[in-house]
């Protein structure tokens, strides 16, 4: 080879970028706003108390990073016009989305949803003032990550030439807090920048103007946890190295990095989706739907088992909470602040 490649989150972020402008991501996976009406439910019933806990402002921006088609912040969206119509009438709805054909999506969504209509940003630096709550679910996934190798002379990078991946002696980046981790020979650390430069944004607003913000992602609140990229190609595991720009591309998320980065804030969790949705009234909230809609009963218990079961994506998938100026525990969390959950609760 004539050189080293390309970086893989340089390979990452130009295939992903190829593949969100090219296609309907939402043909190769399901997230769960998609699976059942209850998860955006209980997120903005989650929202509702957070608003209240911060004192109920009046307006406050409602954002949502990678809103997908719009789904989770319409069901939400619904749940408070019919059970908190004052948080309803103060929210001020600003969606993080770069896609102009997701955009077009959620502009159909959310059509009507609220007296003010929502404005879209590419960057959470445009938003305007006020107090945020922000949701962002299987948003941090998908950004770019570097790999690293532990070899017994130090550490090599992944490069990307020939639809293979090549390691050179690299430094690992000295700010990032993974860097002082612990790691074998032949173990693998990935560090996600994107996520890490997300996070302290986040926090500095969280800092200025109060809130706080919900993360939910397929990941991992442990020292290292190895190669996690993936690609899913027409809705079945693919080769993340091969085709690029055909295959949606992800990596599990670092919650013990973000946690440490958001530490000037309050922290909550992670814990994992199961808990969490469990803590918020997932099972009751299913009985009531069964109940009101009795040929769909099965079709919404499956779904609901899927969303917090521990062999589906109630333990795969984690939730980090953060705020400032909160009077009181977030809700989903019963107290688990400033990282202190152990990663086993019961689901």
């Amino acid at each position: 080879m004539s050189g080293p490649g390309e970086r893989l989150d340089q390979f990452m972020g130009r295939a992903n970028a190829a593949y969100y402008a090219g296609r309907d991501p939402f043909a190769d996976f399901i997230t769960a706003p998609e699976i059942s009406q209850i998860f955006g439910e209980l997120l903005g019933a989650w929202a509702a108390v957070v608003w209240q806990l911060l004192g109920s402002p009046d307006p406050f921006v409602l954002v949502e990073a990678g809103p997908g088609r719009g789904t989770l912040m319409a069901d939400a969206l619904r749940l408070l016009r019919r059970v908190a119509p004052a948080c309803h009438a103060a929210a001020r709805i600003h969606l993080i989305e770069t896609s102009p054909r997701l955009r077009a999506r959620q502009q159909r969504a959310l059509h009507g949803a609220t007296a003010v209509p929502p404005c879209w940003h590419d960057t959470i630096a445009s938003l305007p003032d006020g107090p945020m709550i922000l949701l962002a679910n299987e948003f941090l996934d998908a950004l770019p990550i570097r790999q690293f190798v532990k070899r017994a002379e130090g550490w090599n990078e992944r490069f990307v030439h020939d639809s293979r991946f090549h390691e050179y002696p690299a430094c690992l980046p000295p700010a990032h807090p993974a860097v002082s981790r612990v790691a074998d020979a032949g173990d693998v650390l990935e560090i996600c920048q994107p996520a890490v430069t997300f996070m302290q944004a986040v926090v500095a607003r969280l800092q200025h103007q109060r809130g706080a913000a919900l993360l939910i992602d397929y990941g991992y609140d442990a020292p290292l946890c190895g190669d996690s990229l993936q690609a899913l190609r027409d809705g079945r595991p693919a080769d993340p190295l091969r085709d690029p720009g055909t295959a949606d591309l992800t990596a599990h998320v670092d919650f013990r990095t973000l946690a440490q980065v958001a530490s000037a804030v309050d922290v909550w969790g992670s814990v994992t989706q199961g808990y969490f949705l469990s803590a918020l009234g997932l099972e009751a909230r299913a009985e009531q739907l069964a109940r009101a809609v009795p040929a769909q009963a099965d079709e919404i218990r499956t779904a609901a088992a899927r969303l917090a079961a521990p062999g589906h994506m109630g333990r795969l998938f984690r939730v980090l909470g953060l705020s400032v100026g909160l009077g009181g525990d977030m809700p989903g969390f019963a107290g688990r602040r400033d990282g202190n959950a152990t990663g086993n609760e019961r689901i």
